[in-house]
């Protein structure tokens, strides 16, 4: 009984000597990796939408950035943002960006033209091109700042990164479709390349008008052809305020002179009724090509094509082996007709002799 007591308090030494120590400073073993609070805080104002950025090229690198006042009125409508640094949440504007800064989730930019345009009244608001700062400080006074770190990316921009792969095979599997299917494909590809044309058209169209009646440079939908747009901007229909200097009437008597020459020399250029109608059957005749070709079609012309040749190589080696004197003489029908065919040959080119005479 004694040894058992006796192993029983060991055990409980050994217990207590294994539970770990408050007092020391070792790391225990598993603890939760805690998230930086400033990361946390520049992930949810990147992210929410009332804060005006734009992209632009970096070091030939699309970053998205924002202007210094913007993010200042951003904190002063949005105080509650703040209550996620916890105990720094009392920090002031610009000692928040300057952390921000020094934890390289910010880099200040400044623009890579800083001299005003020809033709322009001020710098560009937003400009297309960054270059990084020398000084790594907030201000507000036409300072640019872009952030550093990877955005999350939606649940949609994932499912579309694996649609994309999808729609590549689909593409290459073209041919193989079915006949309605490549129609409705042909058709919908033709209507949203329509679509696209007719608005650039229209836009450039109105765009003339306007700079030589009025001398107003009007783009709708300005952000229709650039790059660096997000996709919400691309299709922003109001067109951009006119910051430039009107121009003079001479130019704008030159750029008429110039439409109009252009519409003389597409309208004399133009193809007649014949011409065009020779062109819609050509690309007809390519879209029934390519609409009508299948597997089957090819499999049975290659097939065709493979019998014409073994039937072309076994009577040339019939030809080779059998002499001229083995020739079969030919039938008197046939006979009779060479000989009425060349009699009226040789009698029309009498008659033509005889005219020739006359004359």
């Amino acid at each position: 009984m004694k040894k058992s007591s006796g192993g029983a308090a060991d055990k409980k030494r050994v217990r207590r000597s294994a539970a770990p120590d408050p007092t020391s400073d070792a790391p225990p073993r598993k603890q939760a990796v805690k998230k930086d609070v400033f990361q946390v805080f520049a992930e949810k104002v990147r992210d929410h939408k009332d804060l005006v950025s734009r992209w632009a090229v970096l070091q030939e690198t699309r970053v998205e950035y924002f202007r210094g006042k913007d993010f200042v009125s951003f904190l002063k409508n949005h105080p509650e943002l703040k209550d996620i640094l916890e105990s720094d949440r009392n920090l002031e504007t610009e000692e928040i960006a300057d952390i921000l800064l020094a934890k390289n989730l910010l880099v200040r930019c400044d623009r890579v033209v800083k001299t005003v345009r020809p033709g322009k009244k001020k710098l560009s608001t937003w400009p297309a091109h960054l270059e990084i700062f020398p000084e790594q400080v907030f201000s507000e006074n036409d300072a640019f700042f872009a952030w550093t770190f990877v955005k999350r990316h939606p649940l949609w921009q994932t499912l579309l990164s694996f649609f994309w792969p999808v729609l590549t095979l689909a593409i290459c599997l073209f041919p193989v479709y079915p006949h309605r299917c490549k129609l409705l494909i042909l058709y919908s590809c033709a209507g949203i390349l329509f679509l696209i044309l007719s608005l650039l058209l229209i836009r450039g169209t109105i765009f003339g008008a306007l700079y030589i009646l009025l001398g107003k440079r009007i783009w709708f939908f300005p952000n229709i052809l650039a790059e660096e747009a997000t996709l919400r901007e691309l299709f922003r229909f109001w067109p951009k305020k006119d910051e430039e200097e009107r121009p003079k009437w001479t130019t704008r008597l030159f750029y008429a002179g110039v439409a109009v020459l252009f519409i003389l020399l597409l309208r004399h250029h133009a193809p007649d009724e014949a011409a065009r109608a020779r062109y819609q059957k050509r690309v007809s005749n390519i879209i029934d090509d390519v609409l009508e070709w299948s597997p089957s079609l090819a499999l049975s012309g290659m097939m065709d094509k493979q019998q014409n040749v073994a039937n072309a190589t076994g009577s040339a080696s019939d030809a080779s082996t059998t002499g001229p004197e083995d020739a079969t003489p030919a039938d008197g029908d046939d006979a009779k007709t060479f000989t009425e065919q060349d009699s009226n040959t040789e009698e029309v080119i009498g008659y033509v002799d005889e005219d020739k005479h006359h004359d």
